[in-house]
């Protein structure tokens, strides 16, 4: 900073004010600046910025499963959004892994993040939240919002699964319906699963063991509705999640049945391709790019 301000004929301070924002300098002096930055090669130390002003302008993006499609459009929308404010985005997947959530949120506080945005994911030990707290680290959750003291951005599964249930039995007067859960474990499953049996009950229905077992990936999906086919075939079937609802049109297909005319049905997420079935798919569209923004 020292070589700009001597090739710019201004003091160490004007170069600072130029770089900071930090107050009102002449154009013509912050161009003399700008230009001595070009000529000298000049770079910020970020590092010695960051102690000066006790703040990176970073903010560390956990993710319990980046390869979700679901994840992909959020993850957009928040490097936009904070790319617009100056901020830069550390990005790190844990697989579902617990030990590595909280080691990954360990080495972000080290590096020392303004902030972490958290998906979380199943750990009956909570040991991820208990180091966020303990560190009073700035922290929304995503996706999954257990009832914990952080702020939390998500959808209301309790409510998406009431508007599925409605549609499925008020618009078109389906009666059996089964449920195909997303991930074990996960507070979006259990919401969406309350949210199910709440409406169910609501409309008089039947509900027993029409809820499979949750279901990690799109295999076991296909697995799951292959079996609960195999003792008899419900009017409609609604899916946890997109992964379910790729499981569950495989399993049709290999059984032969066809939506709408077999059986109908509905689910939560959409993805880019749900429209190349035909009939389309009809499902709870997430506004990703709200909750990520």
């Amino acid at each position: 900073m020292q070589d700009v301000a001597n090739a710019a004929g201004v003091s160490l301070a004007t170069v600072s004010h130029v770089l900071n924002e930090t107050r009102y300098v002449r154009p013509a002096t912050v161009e003399l600046v700008r230009s001595a930055i070009r000529e000298t090669g000049y770079t910020p130390n970020t590092l010695a910025r960051a102690l000066a002003l006790n703040s990176t302008s970073s903010v560390g993006l956990v993710l319990s499963w980046i390869a979700n499609p679901y994840f992909a459009d959020i993850i957009g929308a928040i490097e936009s959004e904070c790319y617009s404010q100056g901020i830069s985005v550390l990005l790190s997947d844990t697989n579902d892994d617990p030990e590595k959530e909280l080691k990954v949120i360990q080495d972000l506080h080290q590096r020392r993040v303004d902030g972490i945005l958290l998906a979380p994911c199943p750990d009956p030990l909570g040991r991820s939240f208990e180091y966020l707290a303990a560190n009073r680290i700035p922290t929304v959750l995503v996706d999954q919002t257990p009832n914990l003291p952080f702020d939390k951005v998500g959808l209301d599964n309790a409510m998406a699964l009431h508007l599925l249930v409605d549609h499925l039995v008020v618009e078109h007067g389906y009666r059996k319906i089964c449920f195909v859960p997303g991930h074990e474990g996960y507070e979006t499953t259990l919401e969406r699963i309350t949210g199910f049996s709440e409406r169910m009950r609501h409309h008089g229905l039947e509900i027993g063991a029409s809820i499979t077992a949750p279901c990690n990936i799109a295999e076991q999906a296909k697995d799951r509705v292959e079996t609960m086919l195999a003792d008899g075939k419900p009017d409609a079937i609604i899916c946890g999640n997109n992964l379910s609802t790729i499981g569950v049109m495989k399993a049709f297909r290999g059984l032969g049945l066809k939506v709408s005319r077999d059986i109908a049905l509905v689910g939560v997420d959409d993805f880019e391709w749900a429209d190349s079935f035909e009939p389309r798919l009809s499902v709870i569209a997430q506004p990703c790019a709200e909750i990520g923004k």
